[in-house]
């Protein structure tokens, strides 16, 4: 599997987490060793989501993909 369909792959299994608080998240691309994601749903205005990204999703997907540098809100 490539890093492409793996980086997808791992944003797909966070969903179910992220839904459970009114909030989505959609992987959109990976470039340069960062993916890019898209937030939806309640963490549109949520005050902790600089953590949720940070802390959450970027630590876990550079855990499963080593050599991913970040993970990036994109509109």
């Amino acid at each position: 599997m490539d890093k492409n369909a793996q980086a997808k792959d791992i944003i797909d299994n966070l969903r179910p987490y992220i839904n459970q608080d009114g909030g989505d998240i959609e992987f959109v691309e990976l470039k340069d060793d960062i993916v890019y994601i898209r937030l939806g749903g309640a963490c549109v205005n949520c005050g902790l989501i600089d953590m949720t990204v940070k802390d959450g999703v970027e630590q876990i997907v550079k855990n499963e993909l080593p050599e991913i540098k970040a993970v990036e809100v994109v509109m």
